[in-house]
């Protein structure tokens, strides 16, 4: 009995020694956590008020939001709760809202049709008809599969299959579902008949671009068009003048949709050896023409035009499109996480109002551009209780001027990320800059970050850095806010 009391109060007494051994160690731990955020949060706010202080944001605002990417915890916040232009860092909460909702296998559809019959001899009476469903990759050099030739050759072979040799009907680019080709109502004018402003159709092609090279002369001089594709459905009204050596590309392309005209105004540098790119005004007629002149190039005879169907629309002509349709071939684009990659990757501004229009349709079958954006906002007000008005955007992409995002909502939906399957795949899209993972956003006057940064100490932080309306270059700009970021490392 005696030994078992002693061991017992031995384990009794080796039980509080440990218990309280665990207790002091927690609590150190704990301090010493502590006394890190609290040197952290004193190294950013120190930083921030010097940055705050540059004449160059006299008359603007910066805005900063610091978490601790493990707890969420606010380390720093400073104009957090203020609504601010985002240029491209917006692509981040359309990214995730789009894997959220749908996960990174998703894949865009497009099909191939015939209505009619085909005869013994071969002849198709009937449509060739080609069905959009929001696919912003097709005919897209960025992934092997979906190269223009590389589509275009299956369609091609697939009809052939078929014993098509002559089609006596029309080809239709169906692109109804988003009618037709959609710019968003805030983007600017002097943005939209550019490459980076194209616009969005539940039939895109190419990206809905187009390149332009130039001959030079002397600077001053006329600059000489040479385009890469004639498309026959719109006219190039070439004001371009040779630019000074190391002037750049100072070239704007002026259109819009369904334009018959596209001017292009500006100086192209005198060494200046670049393709220049302007949006198409009707990507899915782009497509009609490039299958047409495909299947001609393999002997297959369209005796009727090419057309689409918001241009059947608008001539009450729709009837041409009714019948049973017959599936020829499907494509399908790659998978949702390949198509945010080159999104943050390479800010491709179409990808974001493709990944907006289809969060609309999904969400609540509605298209438009602006109520989609709005069901953005509704979705984190339920999903994470932000408010409404700490999201008011109009559009996917951020190319809209009139963009308030607020640096608080940015960051909490940042850090929702770290805690989804898919995050893997949304963080191998954001862009390396200045040896931070962060996504930028320029444009006039604004310029935003918003990444994660792994400290050398092992903290991980989630940050939202904006600045509007600051003054000076954009470059000097850049290298203040990286000085800011950089005492996160």
């Amino acid at each position: 009995m005696y030994y078992l009391s002693s061991r017992l109060r031995y384990l009794l007494s080796m039980r509080r020694f440990f218990s309280f051994f665990y207790f002091v160690a927690f609590i150190s731990l704990t301090s010493i956590e502590t006394t890190v955020a609290q040197e952290v949060k004193s190294k950013v706010e120190t930083a921030f008020a010097t940055f705050s202080k540059h004449p160059s944001i006299q008359h603007g605002t910066a805005s900063l939001t610091v978490l601790n990417s493990k707890t969420g915890e606010v380390v720093y916040a400073k104009n957090d709760l203020q609504g601010l232009a985002t240029a491209s860092t917006l692509k981040v909460i359309t990214s995730i809202t789009a894997l959220d909702l749908l996960g990174s296998d998703f894949q865009f559809e497009t099909k191939l049709d015939y209505t009619g019959q085909i005869d013994s001899l071969g002849t198709l009476h009937g449509n060739l008809i080609v069905s959009g469903f929001g696919d912003p990759t097709l005919g897209s050099d960025r992934y092997a599969e979906t190269k223009a030739d590389v589509i275009l050759a299956k369609w091609v072979a697939a009809i052939k299959n078929l014993g098509i040799k002559e089609i006596k009907g029309m080809l239709i680019a169906d692109d109804k579902l988003y009618n037709g080709y959609d710019v968003p109502n805030t983007w600017m004018w002097g943005d939209i008949g550019n490459y980076y402003g194209a616009g969005i159709s539940s039939l895109n092609w190419k990206e809905n671009k187009t390149g332009i090279n130039f001959i030079v002369g002397r600077p001053g001089q006329a600059a000489r068009m040479q385009p890469t594709e004639q498309l026959p459905f719109y006219t190039l009204i070439n004001e371009v003048k040779t630019g000074a050596a190391g002037s750049g590309d100072k070239v704007y392309g002026y259109s819009g949709p369904y334009a018959k005209k596209v001017v292009l105004r500006g100086t192209y540098g005198s060494d200046l050896k670049k393709t220049i790119e302007i949006s198409v005004p009707d990507p899915a007629l782009h497509l009609g023409y490039d299958l047409m002149k495909a299947l001609a190039q393999d002997s297959i005879v369209l005796t009727d035009s090419v057309t689409t169907a918001k241009r059947l629309m608008n001539i009450d002509s729709l009837v041409l499109m009714e019948g049973q349709r017959v599936n020829i071939v499907s494509h399908k684009s790659p998978r949702l996480a390949e198509v945010v990659h080159w999104f943050n990757q390479k800010s491709i501004n179409l990808y974001g109002e493709a990944l907006l229009k289809l969060i609309g349709g999904i969400s609540a079958n509605n298209f438009d551009t602006e109520e989609s954006a709005e069901l953005i906002s509704k979705y984190w007000q339920n999903k994470l209780t932000i408010p409404p008005s700490a999201i008011h955007t109009f559009d996917g992409s951020g190319l809209s001027p009139q963009n308030r995002v607020t640096t608080a909502a940015m960051g909490k939906i940042m850090h929702y990320a770290k805690s989804r399957p898919w995050f893997a795949d949304f963080y191998k899209s954001l862009p390396t800059i200045n040896k931070t993972s962060m996504k930028s956003g320029t444009i006039g006057g604004v310029l935003g970050y918003t990444g994660y940064q792994k400290a050398a100490d092992g903290q991980e932080y989630t940050f939202s850095l904006l600045v509007n309306n600051y003054h000076g270059p954009a470059s000097q700009m850049r290298q203040r806010m990286f000085r800011l970021l950089d005492v996160l490392k």
